[in-house]
């Protein structure tokens, strides 16, 4: 774990004994100055970084009230609202498609951004509860708070998030140094529109922490977040920030409501208000979907994955060889090159009894990043994706459902039942073999 530079005040105590310790090398430098990440040699072994945004979620158990008492009537200035424990847990794209990675068995380097104060702690000693090398490549900022969100969520109402982004709104490239990225073959990076940094002056920081990456070799990806439309992120050009960015990434997941916000923000609007919510998933029919993918190829990326909640996970691939070729070191093998060019796929989510969704887009992104760095097929790497997502769902929580990676494989090689679509898709049909939708033309 690495000690950024800081502002003057002093870091809280770091318990002893912990396996966490401040570099003396980093004290009395300037703000913005790094320190040296004592692990950036001695966890080298990781063959996937996990870059961007980490909070900690405080979710205080609210049985004051009655079943759908309006919120107005249970939070009154002056007065005791009677609550139970509070559960904490980590949230963001770095624990939760890191450790679904980690649980697959793969080894990680997560990268967040923490301030040294005591959520800052919190943070670490969850993610310590994971694998105690796991908070190795973590960046502490010295006299920064850490992010966190408060879930107020009263029985029979809409929950209520208050967000605070901290030390993710410091995070940059520099926090990312090439000796950190040693001996990795992917590099992820996720939630920039919740990172002031990435999205500031046109998106310049971003486009230099994917290049960085990418100049080392790494296959780099990307997975976004839904921003505030009032925020200063909300109100960014978020098209000419992905027209500077994705050359630089190989393979760009967002979801569907994610990425008609930024490109088609009209139809957003238009949708939002015909729905009455900006719940849009019903909106994603075939056209609209490779519409947007078409144009995310077109500036750039090699692979656009994009994320359908319940209704699975479409895939449109680049139909240039050399492209794919370029993906760096998790590319297409040879035999394995003619099933990513110029694919277009959609894969059915499997069934299961939904327990929550928290964290299941990140965790069906680590399960497409796991079957490329497997090697495998598009088809094969998108069905592990949706099958990692349908773990996940199968547990309250973000992460504890993850199985191993044979685990993933025998379940999926079992027949494990999809889900029908619901979507519209004219002119497509499916695979009997995989339960795996693509258009006709070509067939």
């Amino acid at each position: 774990m690495r000690i950024a530079g800081g502002s003057g005040r002093q870091p809280s105590p770091v318990h002893r004994g912990s396996g966490i310790r401040q570099d003396g090398r980093n004290r009395g430098r300037g703000l913005g100055e790094r320190g040296v990440n004592k692990s950036d040699s001695s966890a080298s072994a990781a063959e996937v970084v996990v870059a961007g945004h980490i909070c900690l979620d405080v979710i205080p158990a609210m049985h004051g009230g009655k079943p759908g008492q309006a919120i107005g009537e249970l939070l009154v200035p002056g007065k005791l609202v009677d609550i139970g424990a509070a559960q904490l847990s980590t949230g963001g794209a770095v624990p939760n498609t890191g450790i679904a990675l980690h649980r697959l068995g793969f080894p990680v380097k997560l990268m967040g951004k923490v301030g040294d104060d005591l959520f800052g702690e919190a943070i670490l000693s969850i993610l310590k509860g994971y694998g105690e090398g796991l908070t190795d490549g973590m960046i502490v900022g010295a006299g920064e708070s850490s992010s966190y969100t408060i879930v107020i969520n009263p029985p029979g109402v809409d929950r209520i998030f208050l967000h605070c982004t901290g030390a993710n709104d410091t995070f940059s490239a520099d926090d990312v140094p090439q000796a950190a990225l040693a001996g990795a073959r992917l590099f992820h990076f996720g939630y920039p529109p919740l990172m002031r940094r990435m999205y500031e002056d046109g998106g310049a920081e971003l486009e230099r922490t994917l290049s960085a990456a990418k100049s080392c070799g790494l296959t780099v990806s990307l997975d976004l977040a839904r921003p505030d439309p009032e925020s200063l992120a909300g109100q960014a050009d978020w098209q000419a920030i992905l027209k500077r960015s994705l050359p630089h990434v190989d393979v760009f997941l967002p979801s569907f409501e994610e990425i008609l916000y930024m490109l088609r923000p009209s139809r957003y609007r238009e949708f939002s208000e015909r729905h009455g919510t900006t719940e849009l998933l019903a909106y994603a029919d075939g056209p609209l979907l490779s519409s947007l993918a078409e144009e995310l190829l077109g500036m750039g990326a090699a692979v656009v994955a994009l994320k359908l909640g319940e209704h699975g996970l479409y895939v449109r691939t680049t139909g240039s060889p050399e492209r794919l070729r370029k993906m760096g070191l998790c590319a297409p093998a040879a035999g394995k090159l003619e099933s990513w060019q110029g694919k277009e796929m959609l894969a059915p989510c499997y069934r299961v009894e939904v327990a929550g969704t928290t964290g299941a887009g990140d965790c069906t992104i680590a399960g497409f990043l796991a079957g490329m760095l497997k090697g495998l097929s598009a088809e094969e790497t998108l069905l592990a994706a949706v099958g990692t997502g349908a773990f996940n769902v199968e547990r309250a929580d973000a992460v504890s459902g993850i199985p191993g990676w044979d685990g993933l494989q025998s379940r999926i090689a079992a027949g494990w039942p999809q889900r029908e679509t619901e979507l519209s898709l004219p002119g497509w049909s499916r695979e009997s073999a995989d339960g795996i939708w693509s258009p006709d033309v070509g067939k």
